[in-house]
């Protein structure tokens, strides 16, 4: 579910090069789809394995206003396909692995607390609500529960989409560069090593939560820098103002020293600008544990890779 959206496409292209037949859930049909209805009426094709859930109408797309019919669909498209796939799961027997990947808001940002896979979650703002429930729409309270993996992302950065592509608006009207203070933390992952989490937990397999965030735990500031210094043991960093600059540059738009909180909620409207203001600190300790290998595991490796292209 959701291939064609950013996470999905790049998950797409990783599956089919690792060998996998993939077919992706639509709303249209096509050549290697399936639709939703045909899903809801047929269940699950029968030569299928495994099913990952990357639905989910962008959050961050900076040319949609925060209104109330917005907030909907952004929580009925994560909520309503969960379930299908859950209970379409669960009377698909071949099926040996269900994925459906979700946020990390619900992990209350502090100062102190790094959180991992067995900590504590909670409900107090519309995205830390909706990530209880999307997690909630995926359990049935049955055997398919035991084939579940929920992966819980960062903010994905790749080209082609995800936040790059999200934080093009303050750089196009000229107030671009490090947004708020900067020195809030940001828990991230490359789309790359996303997609690679997701073949592992599948392959493995790995049940339950992982924690899909890159190792280093990042700043906003950070992802503007170019040379990194290792601050305190949480790896905590602080590099140059490189990546703003060129994004600035590519654009012919100034970069200033950080885009105001102001602009930020302007234009992406207090509840989900949080998402950009005010993270917590996340460890991918399971996926680590479990002998995952991170192509990107710093700021300074992303940055190479997005500005190489």
């Amino acid at each position: 579910g959701g291939g064609t959206g950013f996470i999905g496409r790049n998950l797409a292209q990783h599956l089919c090069n690792q060998g996998y037949k993939v077919t992706i859930i639509s709303r249209m049909p096509g050549k290697e789809r399936i639709t939703w209805h045909d899903v809801e009426k047929s269940g699950i094709p029968d030569k299928v394995t495994a099913v990952i859930n990357a639905t989910g109408q962008n959050v961050l797309d900076p040319t949609r206003r925060w209104t109330p019919g917005f907030q909907q669909n952004v929580w009925n498209s994560r909520i309503n396909s969960s379930k299908t796939l859950a209970q379409a799961v669960k009377a698909a027997p071949k099926v040996s692995s269900f994925v459906n990947i979700c946020g990390v808001s619900h992990y209350k940002p502090s100062e102190e607390k790094v959180y991992r896979e067995g900590d504590k979650v909670e409900g107090y703002d519309y995205m830390s609500r909706l990530c209880l429930a999307w997690e909630e729409a995926a359990t049935t309270n049955s055997a398919v529960d035991e084939k579940k993996t929920i992966v819980r992302t960062g903010v994905v950065v790749g080209h082609g989409g995800g936040m790059i592509k999200s934080i093009w608006l303050p750089f196009k009207l000229g107030l671009g560069g490090p947004l708020g203070q900067g020195d809030q933390i940001m828990p991230w992952i490359h789309v790359k090593d996303l997609c690679g989490i997701i073949q592992h937990v599948i392959e493995k397999p790995v049940r339950g939560v992982v924690n899909a965030v890159a190792p280093e735990i990042t700043s906003n500031k950070d992802f503007s820098h170019v040379r990194p210094k290792i601050k305190d043991p949480l790896m905590e960093i602080n590099i140059d103002l490189w990546v703003f600059q060129a994004l600035a540059k590519a654009m012919n738009r100034p970069c200033f020293c950080c885009t105001p909180e102001l602009v930020v909620q302007a234009i992406f409207g207090d509840e989900r600008s949080a998402l950009l203001l005010n993270g917590p600190k996340v460890r991918p300790r399971v996926a680590i544990a479990s002998g995952y290998q991170f192509q990107y595991p710093t700021v300074s490796e992303a940055v190479k890779e997005l500005a190489n292209k």
